[in-house]
């Protein structure tokens, strides 16, 4: 992760055209695993508004809601193309795991990788 805040915004508006830590792993689907970000505060508004609740979350076997994803394994709230333009219809929600893929980190890396999305360059 950079420590320039020049360098960590410019990452920052790299999320808005990757998406691709929105997408379910490999890993997961190798495993038939396609629950992926659950939702870890129970007064979230995906769930505690009805609206957002029915359109973006799933339970698992176990209660456990996590965010939607669509037959193609991405969450149901990213727009847009992964790799090109994307964004999050509910950002201002969005769950724990989420708020926690730093961008430039690790797991952001190898979630690029794994969708085939380079880093773009800016002036």
């Amino acid at each position: 992760m950079a420590k320039d805040p020049y360098q960590r915004a410019l990452r920052l508006e790299d999320c808005l055209v990757c998406g691709a830590c929105c997408c379910n792993t490999a890993e997961n689907e190798a495993e038939g695993y396609t629950f992926y970000v659950s939702i870890d505060n129970p007064k979230s508004r995906l769930l505690n508004k009805p609206d957002l609740r029915k359109r973006y979350v799933v339970e698992d076997e176990d209660g456990v809601p996590h965010l939607r994803l669509d037959p193609t394994g991405r969450c149901t709230a990213l727009t847009g193309k992964v790799g090109s333009a994307v964004r999050c219809l509910v950002y201002a929600d969005r769950p724990g795991g989420c708020h926690r893929v730093d961008p430039g980190s690790k797991e952001c890396e190898r979630a690029r990788a794994e969708k085939g999305v380079t880093a773009r360059t800016f002036p």
